[in-house]
């Protein structure tokens, strides 16, 4: 076994104000073994797959290569990128996939090795609060409303109106106006960029709902809290990291079998469109599944990957 922080990573930038740049800040910033140059790294880790042609894997032959897949949309991905994934597969040492859904999908496609370990997550950012009152007061919310989350983009970047249908943004406008004839208090609060498609069904249908369109981890963490309910009606994901924080901040959650929602959530959490009016959310469950992926116990099996592939 290679001696503990006796090696180093590099891990590549995607540059976007995304999950995969605050993954390689945090991990940075705990003091894992890393390098911020290629030419001194024992392992390359292709965090964000998209980017690798700038990576120039020739020059790097001697180093270990370990990527990430996200996630795969399969019918755009065998006819457009599947030619270029064979390309760069001659480089790569294995893969890393952050849910047992995802490493299903790339079995189809490689013999190689594939480590399934969902991202971290940092309950300092994440964590239930207690005064639920107060919170919503603080926002503006009244106190008797039905709050239904979603925090996920829903509308393709193209023309900011399209639906951009593996997040299932049309499924939650279902599910959304079913809660709505049962909860005549019903708010929807979203949150996040790209959301044209849900709030124009939602103002179509005179639904309520409030709009936090980018704002920071605290005050994304007290709109958590502030929830009766947190939807996943996504199609494909890779994580969604919404989950993760969900269930470390004990906000009540259902998902579609997508990412890590089976990895996380209790089966009764799970839905599909035919009983989604029947999904429960377990909270207890969702936090306990939560503690192995807090910071630094999220680091660990990173770790022994890379210990792994060295030896």
């Amino acid at each position: 076994m290679t001696k503990k922080h006796s090696y180093k990573v590099y891990i590549n930038k995607a540059n976007e104000n995304w999950i995969i740049d605050r993954v390689r800040k945090e991990w940075i910033e705990y003091k894992n073994p890393h390098t911020y140059f290629k030419q001194f790294a024992d392992v390359i880790w292709v965090l964000s797959p998209w980017t690798w042609s700038k990576l120039n894997f020739e020059k790097y032959k001697s180093k270990k290569i370990i990527c990430s897949i996200h996630h795969i949309e399969e019918e755009k991905f065998e006819k457009n990128d599947y030619k270029n994934f064979k390309y760069f597969e001659q480089f790569i040492d294995s893969y890393h996939v952050i849910s047992l859904n995802t490493k299903k999908q790339l079995l189809k496609y490689t013999d190689k090795k594939i480590n399934a370990i969902p991202l971290w997550a940092d309950q300092n950012i994440w964590f239930p609060i207690e005064d639920k009152y107060n919170l919503r007061n603080k926002y503006k919310i009244d106190k008797s409303s039905y709050l239904v989350g979603s925090f996920q983009r829903d509308t393709e970047g193209l023309d900011l109106m399209s639906p951009k249908l593996i997040k299932g943004p049309d499924r939650f406008f279902e599910i959304v106006k079913n809660l709505n004839l049962i909860h005549k208090n019903l708010v929807v609060l979203l949150a996040g960029k790209r959301r044209q498609y849900i709030i124009s069904k939602l103002e179509e249908s005179k639904i309520k709902y409030l709009y936090f369109e980018m704002v920071p981890n605290n005050i994304l963490n007290e709109l958590y809290n502030c929830l009766d309910l947190y939807i996943v009606s996504s199609r494909i994901e890779g994580g969604p990291q919404a989950i993760l924080e969900c269930a470390m901040s004990k906000t009540p959650i259902i998902s579609t079998n997508v990412g890590i929602a089976p990895e996380i959530l209790s089966p009764e959490s799970i839905f599909d469109m035919t009983n989604f009016y029947n999904a429960v959310p377990n909270v207890e469950i969702a936090y306990e599944n939560s503690k192995e992926l807090m910071i630094p116990n999220g680091f660990n099996k990173y770790k022994e990957m890379f210990e792994i592939i060295l030896n």
